[in-house]
């Protein structure tokens, strides 16, 4: 199966750079089910390869002053002390047998996964919605608390499942703190990289890490994202969002199936 893990992996960094936000939510899937890698080790090695991912990402925008490092900070902060709190404080406190229903026992993987089945369909949700310029509007005069309080919720979420958050990040940035769209996308992969990196690096003595592994997979996502992010020039990642968005959702499905059932 790590053949076709290897080939997901490409694919991965392609929907990256086509579509931005939501790409990494592959990630996961990918490494439990074509790597075989327990439902917390993936979220490790997923916060790692979405980080690098997501550095290579954010360099054109960058270059072409797309990042806003202000918004980065009003968002990033409260993110990054929310995933370091959740990967070394929450995730620990969760036994490996959290409870037993009708004689089908929800372990600690099981219940990670189903949590992430959750978000992809979230996810989704908002990448096949018509609307991707974010058309609501807000009025609150507290709108950088607000983005701070959602940064908290997506380190929460990017700490449990080592998903970069993209999808949340950007309408929070355009809605709620005014950011321009593109830039938006470019100050996002910067708080995904910081995120994910962070959450990383700050967690990884609870895991043993196959480096190698790691390094390949990492690598060929990034390749995939080069290419990706080449293609976008040529095709139109707005076109493209909706179809990825149900099959992310179709993956979602198929998770909460497989854990619950088989």
């Amino acid at each position: 199966m790590e053949i076709f893990g290897y080939i997901a992996s490409v694919l991965i960094g392609i929907s990256l750079g086509l579509i931005g936000g939501g790409g990494s939510i592959l990630t996961v899937p990918v490494l439990v089910y074509l790597f075989g890698l327990d439902a917390f080790l993936a979220t490790e090695y997923s916060l790692f390869i979405v980080g690098i991912s997501s550095v290579v990402g954010s360099v054109s925008y960058f270059k072409k002053g797309l990042v806003n490092f202000k918004m980065a900070l009003v968002f990033g902060i409260p993110s990054i002390i929310s995933i370091f709190l959740t990967r070394n404080y929450i995730l620990p406190l969760i036994p490996n047998e959290v409870v037993t229903i009708s004689n089908f026992l929800i372990t600690k993987d099981i219940l990670l996964l189903l949590v992430f089945a959750g978000l992809m369909i979230v996810a989704s949700y908002k990448m096949i919605r018509k609307s991707t310029e974010c058309q609501v509007e807000t009025h609150h005069k507290n709108n950088a608390l607000l983005a701070a309080g959602e940064g908290s919720v997506v380190g929460i979420l990017t700490g449990l499942v080592g998903a970069g958050g993209g999808f949340m990040i950007i309408p929070a940035l355009v809605n709620l703190l005014k950011t321009p769209m593109k830039v938006a996308i470019g100050t996002s992969l910067v708080i995904i990289s910081l995120n994910s990196l962070i959450g990383f690096f700050s967690s990884m003595h609870n895991a043993v890490i196959d480096w190698k592994l790691l390094a390949t997979i990492s690598s060929i996502a990034v390749i995939g994202i080069i290419i990706g992010s080449q293609l976008s020039k040529k095709i139109d990642g707005k076109k493209l969002k909706p179809a990825f968005g149900w099959f992310i959702l179709v993956m979602g499905v198929y998770i909460i199936i497989k854990e619950i059932f088989f």
